[in-house]
C-alpha cells in the first residue's frame, strides 16, 4: 500500500474520532451552566436522585438569591453575573466532597449533600451567601433565601418531593424577611 491509499482509508477514522470528540464536549457543557460551571438542572438531577437512594441522611437545598432582579437593573448584568458566579462558588465551597451544586436556572440554585454533619451547616451557608461580592470598586448586597429537606423527613424517599418540601421551605423563608433559612 503506498501512503496516498492508507491516508485515504485513515481519513473516515479521523473524522469520526473528531466528530465524537466534538459530541462529548456538547454534552458536558450541555450538562454545566457556562457562566458559574456547576451543573444545570438537567445534569444535576441524575446524579441528585442517584445520591438521594444511596444516602439515608442526604439533605437537598434550594437557593435564591433575594431581590435579584435590582443588582441587575441597579449595577448592570456583568455585576449580576459576579453575584451568580460568587453564590456558585459559596455553595460549592460549603457542600465540599460531600455533594453536589446546580444553577436551576436564572437566580436559583440547588444542592444535595450526602452527610449534612460532614458541612458547616446552614447558618454558616446562609452567612457566606450574604456576604457582599465586590464588582467594579462596588461592594453589592448580597442575600438568599433557603430552604431544605432531609431525606428522613420524606414518607417515600424521592428527589421530586425532597425539591417540592425544599421549594416550599424556601418561601417560607421568603415570607418572614431577607437573609433567612428555613
Amino acid at each position: 500500500m503506498d501512503a496516498q491509499t492508507i491516508a485515504a482509508a485513515g481519513l473516515p477514522a479521523l473524522g469520526w474520532a473528531l466528530h465524537g470528540g466534538l459530541l462529548l464536549r456538547r454534552l458536558t457543557t450541555a450538562r454545566r451552566d457556562p457562566l458559574t460551571g456547576l451543573h444545570t438542572r438537567a445534569g444535576w438531577t441524575a446524579r441528585a436522585e442517584h445520591l438521594m437512594a444511596k444516602h439515608a441522611n442526604a439533605l437537598v437545598l434550594l437557593v435564591d438569591l433575594d431581590d435579584f432582579k435590582a443588582i441587575n437593573d441597579t449595577h448592570g448584568h456583568a455585576a449580576g453575573d459576579a453575584v451568580l458566579a460568587a453564590t456558585a462558588d459559596r455553595l460549592t465551597d460549603w457542600c465540599a466532597r460531600h455533594g453536589i451544586a446546580a444553577r436551576l436556572g436564572g437566580d436559583e440554585f440547588a444542592a444535595i449533600v450526602t452527610d449534612p454533619d460532614r458541612t458547616p451547616g446552614l447558618l454558616p451557608l446562609r452567612t457566606a451567601l450574604d456576604q457582599p461580592v465586590t464588582h467594579n470598586g462596588h461592594a453589592l448586597r448580597v442575600s438568599a433565601s433557603v430552604g431544605h429537606c432531609h431525606r428522613s423527613d420524606l414518607t417515600v424517599p424521592v428527589l421530586t418531593d425532597a425539591l417540592s418540601a425544599a421549594d416550599a421551605s424556601m418561601y417560607a423563608a421568603k415570607g418572614h424577611g431577607r437573609r433567612n433559612t428555613r
